[in-house]
């Protein structure tokens, strides 16, 4: 009872509203809406309704790389053939585009899209137009955020592809088929568009089918790529840090005995690099997938900026631990001592074994010659006239104490091809070995991310 009295009045409502439209409507478009349905599609149950698609991008507004979405402008227009909607005459009708309420319409939706409106001002941004022949234009415009998936490791010298995709909501391909009318022109504007760091290098349509557990659904895909433009990227990033590299070899030309104006300048190149990479990733996203080519730039030269300043710190020990000329030549004297000795010893140890050789020689001729099988031969000990038992003769040791020091000679003398003699050297050879290493690895940095 309560929902009889409820729905009384919304009912005459309706019916007021729907005889005040029978009164503004012409008659033609009053013929035309007689009888008509709007909840039936055209060509029910006689095969499904095809939808010819077109686009014209008005902008590309922004994309962002922190949200990886862009935001565009865009004129939509379908076009479809109604059977009930077929007029005499040779003129198509426009329509207020509020009158699309009364017909049907397809559910066409954007695929991946995060947030869109309708255009409003003045009036809903809609047209209806029908041709005698029964054929629908139906255009809107459409503001929309669609999420695009970068790929961000070659940034600022990467192409992104993103896609803008059209599907049906509820009409899955036995009702409804979707198709671009010009294939790759039916979309335009982006030869006049504008961007702000990206240029359009490609674009083309496709169509597809979106599978779902429902069923298979018509689907559109329009492809665009675009190339980031990098000379933003080299005046506020690139050159900056490229500068603060040259700048921290200053310190080489400056005497080691200015010790706060080389910690000055190597601390500043450092702490200013640090600010400089904070700053080129506050426009992008905070995730760790992703190892970007200005990354690499920018560890390439904080790396070499500070090789400058541990370059200075190792030049400095070596001046307060740099040994005098006196006790250089006592060093030098020493070691081809010690190197004689051991030569010596090695001699006289070559010559011991060359004496036992001799005698078991001997040993060996008088034992053929006597024909004794019970004759052993004498070993090593006995013959050089020391007890078998035990931890070996002297000679032996003597061999064993020639050998390490032989040992201990070669490593010493290592060590001290690598001393500093004069720790103005490391300057002089860091005045050349910086720049060079700098320019390699820059070839090798552009040459990778530019051509592969």
């Amino acid at each position: 009872m309560h929902l009889s009295l409820a729905g009384g009045p919304l009912l005459l409502i309706l019916a007021i509203s729907g005889a005040v439209a029978e009164e503004v409507l012409p008659p033609t478009i009053q013929k035309l809406m007689k009888g008509y349905n709007k909840y039936l599609r055209p060509f029910f149950g006689d095969g499904p309704v095809t939808v010819g698609m077109s686009l014209d991008i008005a902008s590309i507004d922004t994309i962002s790389e922190i949200n990886m979405d862009y935001t565009a402008t865009i004129f939509l227009r379908q076009r479809w053939t109604d059977e009930r909607l077929v007029f005499e005459g040779n003129k198509s009708l426009s329509l207020d585009g509020r009158l699309v309420e009364l017909l049907w319409v397809p559910d066409t939706f954007i695929v991946d899209s995060k947030k869109s409106f309708l255009h409003d001002i003045t009036v809903e941004n809609r047209l209806i137009r029908i041709f005698p022949n029964g054929t629908v234009l139906y255009a809107l415009r459409i503001t929309t955020t669609v999420a695009c998936n970068m790929d961000l490791t070659k940034y600022p010298m990467d192409r992104q592809t993103c896609t803008l995709q059209l599907e049906s909501w509820g009409y899955n391909v036995k009702d409804v088929v979707f198709y671009w009318t010009r294939g790759n022109q039916s979309v335009s504007g982006l030869d006049t568009l504008q961007l702000a760091q990206y240029t359009l290098e490609d674009y083309y349509t496709s169509e597809s089918e979106a599978v779902y557990e429902t069923g298979n659904y018509p689907k559109l895909i329009f492809h665009f790529r675009l190339k980031r433009s990098i000379l933003y990227f080299i005046l506020e990033t690139y050159v900056p840090s490229s500068a603060l590299v040259v700048l921290s070899w200053v310190s080489f030309w400056i005497s080691q005995s200015s010790v706060p104006a080389r910690i000055c300048i190597g601390v500043t190149t450092v702490l200013t690099m640090t600010t400089l990479m904070m700053g080129a990733r506050t426009s992008l996203p905070n995730a760790n997938c992703f190892i970007k080519a200005i990354d690499v730039y920018l560890g390439i030269c904080f790396s070499f900026i500070f090789g400058a300043l541990i370059e200075y710190a190792v030049a400095h020990f070596c001046t307060l631990h740099q040994p005098n000329a006196a006790h250089a030549y006592m060093y030098g004297q020493e070691m081809q001592e010690r190197e004689d000795e051991m030569n010596g010893i090695v001699t006289s140890i070559g010559g011991s074994h060359a004496l036992r050789a001799r005698k078991r020689e001997e040993v060996l001729s008088r034992t053929a010659s006597t024909g004794s099988p019970t004759h052993s031969l004498p070993k090593d000990g006995e013959l050089a006239g020391s007890p078998s038992a035990g931890g070996g003769t002297p000679s032996d040791q003597r061999g064993r104490c020639a050998r390490t020091m032989s040992m201990v000679g070669r490593v010493a003398r290592f060590l001290y091809c690598c001393h500093v003699e004069n720790p103005h050297y490391i300057d002089n050879y860091s005045r050349l070995s910086f720049p060079l290493s700098f320019v390699f690895i820059n070839l090798l940095y552009w040459t990778y991310y530019l051509y592969f």
